[in-house]
């Protein structure tokens, strides 16, 4: 498998921009010139795809580089370290959003509950 920087980025679902800051923060190789143009392969998609993922856990682009240069030292224990203050920020966050989520079904009952004076949830954000 062979691919250029545009198909590599299609393949990730990121722009080329973002495939080369990858490469400037180390988290991706930059491959060398082969008859004029860099070709990657299948083991820089696999690492594309991990960074996505990582995101989408949450970590931030240090945190995936150190999870990155872990995996080369297979250093299980600060993995692990690394996931679980991950997984503590979560709940941290899901307590917010839940507490967020109560306070506004509360307004929505009080807005339904009388169609007399301001709405609640307009009078709640205005103050």
């Amino acid at each position: 498998m062979s691919m250029t920087i545009s198909a590599l980025a299609k393949a990730g679902g990121v722009g080329v921009e973002t495939v080369r800051y990858y490469q400037r923060r180390g988290l991706l190789a930059t491959p060398e010139r082969g008859e004029g143009i860099r070709r990657y392969g299948a083991a820089d998609a696999r690492r594309l795809a991990f960074i996505r993922s990582a995101q989408g856990a949450g970590f931030t682009l240090e945190q995936i580089g150190e999870l990155l240069h872990l995996d080369a030292g297979q250093d299980r224990a600060r993995a692990r370290e690394l996931a679980a203050e991950r997984i503590a920020a979560l709940d941290v966050k899901i307590a917010e959003l839940q507490a967020a989520r109560g306070a506004l079904e509360r307004l929505a009952r009080q807005c339904h509950a009388s169609e007399d004076g301001p709405c609640p949830i307009i009078a709640a954000f205005e103050g």
